[in-house]
């Protein structure tokens, strides 16, 4: 008999080669009826899964991650049968659970249409109800190429798979069957409630010199309901998508002559980031950080020396041949600063009373992103970065953490995105070393020192392993946009190599020399990045003090011009961005459109206001505000700039 120790600490007796299914309803055959998955020992699994030694159990519903994963995962296996079904020379590459959903990438003859998708639809409900049971089985690579040797992407993955030594795994499901490690559900029919939202193009493997590939993607859930809340959800995204919106508003564009991810900012979205690098730039200065200006470009040597040039060089722009770099000078635009600041350290030499050493810079960097990554501000191939080094004695190390911890703190919640972030401590990966400089002791005492950090200031976080940079552990902090998708907005590094590498030293109160830690940190990351975040969060209407027109005056007729004229200039040489509606048309017409242009304040100008020395106010979050005297609205507004109030 086996010992199975359930959540919440409770212990059953059962058989050896009990499935984890038939615990399962032992427990409850609601909670069988509930269950997609189950976590045996910390390992998620299938509820197929036979137990042969003691063990913990978790049976996983839909409203656990994990088992969202696997329902999901099985509802990107339903959308594959359906189109061999329908489309039977389609040649298959993946298809994961993301999540919001999942997708299915496909070779296919023709372009999926509008129409298509439909049918495709179609076919999953019928797969649905048949009800088919997926089975799990493994096979040796030969057997497997011979099942697979009309899929090339299955073949290219399975020799990939058998070379780092796993073994082959399958599921089928009636006359499909995929190459897939699973877990899934226990049949096709478990999936209640599903939905096909758009299909796009994807290179295989993201990597642009690949074949581009049809992407489908979908989303399933448990529960009808729950499915047209997230449709629901999902239109009022695409009504707040910054790709959208921010061309409509004027505040970004894109030209095809320029080049993808390489936007253009109009006058309003200039002004929101020019407004926004002001108010970082004084916090920092405030905070200690001395500001720098280095180049965009160095030669090879720089790179060389930092590692970027063996561990990022396919994400750089260089000028020149590589391969020639020892004959002639081989230059490469910047992808970060810090190895420019380094040198702004080796400017003369430094005793440990120097330290902390806090540089900043508002630097503009150059990433080659793959074309398939790009996506309007939120990935682009040059952009803004509110950028910082900071080098520090070890017994400095957690305060000055703390410290760039509480400003990016401080950013987020000043624009009003403190709730909507999640911390990622992202680890190097020990089983792939090349990716990374420095020993395993090096990478154990610096991701050491983080986990310890982190805990001392009781900050929640997921373990991101392989997300560390090549050189150090960083705590990402996280957030998506408003389709769910998941970015870094803002990243701080320990850093305990590059120093020595760059021969960064200062002499302790002992006399020694010693290599300096070092903080890579942003404080409000990419500035294209945030922009882009922002009129997702604020579908467009930015707080006053980040508007970039924060007050229209809007004469009622040609008659008031000139005093509407008169009031902009006054408002304008009080520090408020505003303009004059001077237009010849029905003042309903310009509210409407002040109104579409979220400009916060609207101020209404006729005969008796200008008779009566009085404002008429108009919000555009509260409508009319009635009208106030000078002063009194002076004082208003620049309350509400001065203390940064959201909307």
């Amino acid at each position: 008999m086996l010992t199975i120790t359930l959540k919440g600490g409770d212990s059953i007796q059962v058989e050896k080669n009990t499935s984890v299914e038939s615990i399962c309803k032992d427990i409850s055959m609601g909670l069988f009826r509930a269950a997609c998955a189950a976590r045996v020992n910390g390992k998620v699994v299938d509820l197929r899964t036979t137990l042969t030694e003691d063990a913990s159990l978790e049976i996983l519903t839909f409203d656990d991650p994990d088992g969202k994963w696997a329902y999901r995962h099985t509802a990107s296996h339903i959308l594959a049968q359906a189109v061999l079904r329908l489309f039977p020379q389609t040649k298959l590459a993946i298809g994961p659970a993301i999540d919001n959903g999942f997708y299915y990438d496909f070779d296919a003859q023709e372009p999926f249409t509008a129409e298509d998708l439909e049918k495709i639809e179609a076919e999953m409900k019928k797969i649905i109800k048949e009800n088919l049971p997926l089975e799990a089985f493994e096979l040796p690579l030969d057997e497997a190429k011979k099942l697979m040797a009309d899929q090339p992407y299955k073949l290219e993955l399975m020799e990939e798979h058998a070379g780092k030594g796993e073994a082959i795994k399958f599921y089928k499901q009636g006359e499909f069957t995929d190459l897939c490690a699973g877990p899934h559900l226990m049949s096709t029919g478990c999936v209640k409630a599903y939905k096909l939202t758009s299909c796009t193009g994807a290179y295989w493997r993201g990597n642009e010199k690949n074949k581009m590939l049809q992407r489908i993607y979908g989303t399933a859930f448990s529960k009808k309901e729950e499915l047209t809340a997230y449709l629901e959800q999902l239109e009022e995204a695409k009504k707040r998508d910054h790709n959208k919106l921010g061309r409509e508003l004027e505040l970004f564009t894109t030209s095809e002559v320029i080049g993808q991810g390489l936007p253009i900012m109009l006058p309003k979205g200039a002004r929101v980031i020019q407004l926004l690098q002001r108010f970082v730039e004084d916090e920092e200065q405030k905070r200690g950080w001395q500001l720098t200006k280095t180049p965009f470009m160095a030669k090879s040597d720089l790179y060389k020396i930092s590692g970027h040039w063996d561990h990022y060089q396919d994400g750089m722009f260089i000028f020149g041949d590589p391969q020639k770099s020892d004959e002639e000078e081989v230059y490469a635009l910047r992808p970060m600063t810090c190895p420019f600041q380094y040198q702004a350290y080796l400017n003369r030499a430094r005793s440990y009373r120097d330290l902390p050493l806090r540089y900043n810079e508002t630097s503009t960097l150059f990433r080659n992103e793959a074309s398939g990554e790009m996506h309007g501000l939120i990935r682009v191939r040059q952009f803004t970065i509110s950028e910082g080094h900071l080098m520090c004695r070890p017994d400095q190390l957690e305060e000055e953490f703390k410290n760039c911890l509480e400003l990016a703190i401080f950013m987020l919640k000043t624009l009003g995105l403190y709730e909507d972030v999640t911390y990622r401590f992202s680890q190097w990966d020990p089983e792939d070393t090349e990716k990374y400089i420095g020993t395993k002791e090096q990478w154990d005492e610096a991701q050491g020192s983080m986990q310890r950090i982190l805990e001392h200031l009781q900050i929640p976080y997921s373990i991101g392993i392989g997300e560390a940079a090549f050189y150090g552990p960083k705590l990402d902090i996280q957030i998506k946009n408003v389709h769910g998708k998941e970015d870094t907005l803002i990243t701080i590094h320990i850093d305990q190599m590059l120093a020595k590498n760059f021969g960064m030293e200062y002499v302790d109160s002992d006399g020694s020399k010693k290599n300096p830690y070092i903080i890579h940190r942003t404080s409000i990351g990419c500035y294209e990045r945030t922009l882009a975040l922002l009129i997702e969060k604020y579908a467009g209407a930015f707080p006053l003090w980040l508007a970039p027109e924060q007050i229209r005056v809007m004469p009622i007729s040609e008659k008031q011009a000139d005093e509407a004229a008169a009031l902009a200039k006054k408002l304008f040489d009080h520090g408020i961005r505003c303009e004059a509606d001077l237009r010849n048309e029905k003042i309903g017409y310009k509210i409407r459109e002040a109104q579409m242009q979220k400009v916060p304040y609207m101020i209404i100008l006729g005969d008796k206001e200008i008779a009566d020395g009085v404002l008429a106010v108009r919000s555009r979050k509260e409508g009319d505000l009635g009208t106030m005297d000078y002063d009194t609205f002076f004082q208003k507004i620049d309350e509400e700039i001065a203390t940064k109030a959201l909307p």
